[in-house]
């Protein structure tokens, strides 16, 4: 679990809640369904109208790792690629081919198969280079979904307002309810801001730091398979594949700044 990005959603939604309770509001004013039918609903249309369907899906399936991440997976990873190049280098590159089928991680196994089917290192980084960066550009379209519902919500929430004000309008010969009325159409423009800087656009950066942390996963795989092939030491090749893990906290404060 992400504790960050729990806390930042219940810090955030506990300090407009306590604000507005402390000024003598109450939440029932903030809770208009026809309000959150416009902004979503609105938004989600915008959304879908620039982006195909599977890319969406893709991106809110991809939302739980905002929220949740592995710990010490790459640590894993390196003992893994360690042991795999003790392997190697006492039974030849071969013999890794009975570790196959355990191998979980797509990516890692179809390095190895390649290494194990005689594939040239200088072949084989050209091969998977072209796949990382096929599936980086692919990946890059998914925080790319938040990021526009995060400019797509606050101009849809100021269309519910306008859309509220115009019934209140036609009501004026109500003047007691005028008030009331002006009040909760400005709901929407709540629900819009709110969920643009509270949720979709945090959300979307959030994400950029774990793709981008995936994409450097894949590389430490790359590398450790065509060290394995090279022959590489392998206490040489953990504190070289050790060196991807400061590079990775490096480039998560500078995603973060």
């Amino acid at each position: 679990m992400d504790k960050a990005s729990f806390g930042g959603v219940l810090l955030a939604i506990c300090g407009i809640v306590a604000g507005l309770l402390l000024e003598g509001g109450n939440l029932g004013q903030i809770f208009q369904p026809t309000a959150a039918m416009i902004v979503f609903g609105g938004t989600l249309g915008a959304v879908l109208l620039q982006f195909p369907l599977h890319t969406i899906v893709e991106a809110f399936r991809r939302l739980g790792h905002v929220f949740f991440t592995p710990h010490d997976r790459n640590l894993k990873l390196i003992q893994v690629l360690v042991s795999y190049a003790n392997k190697a280098r006492r039974l030849g590159v071969v013999s890794l081919d009975a570790d196959l089928q355990g191998i979980q991680e797509p990516f890692l196994k179809h390095a190895l198969m390649l290494a194990v089917d005689g594939t040239e290192p200088a072949e084989l980084r050209k091969i998977l280079s072209l796949s990382m960066d096929s599936r980086a550009e692919s990946e890059d379209r998914l925080p790319a979904v938040f990021e526009s519902a995060g400019g797509f919500s606050p101009t849809i929430g100021i269309l519910g307002a306008v859309l509220g004000l115009i019934q209140v309008m036609q009501h004026l010969d109500k003047i007691d309810e005028v008030g009331k009325g002006i009040a909760v159409a400005f709901v929407a423009t709540i629900y819009g801001v709110g969920a643009a800087n509270l949720f979709f656009l945090p959300a979307a950066g959030k994400m950029r730091i774990r793709l981008r942390e995936d994409h450097q996963r894949r590389e430490m795989m790359l590398e450790g398979v065509i060290s394995i092939l090279e022959g590489i030491n392998p206490r040489m090749l953990e504190v070289k594949l050790g060196g991807f893990l400061e590079e990775q906290k490096r480039n998560v404060k500078e995603l973060a700044a």
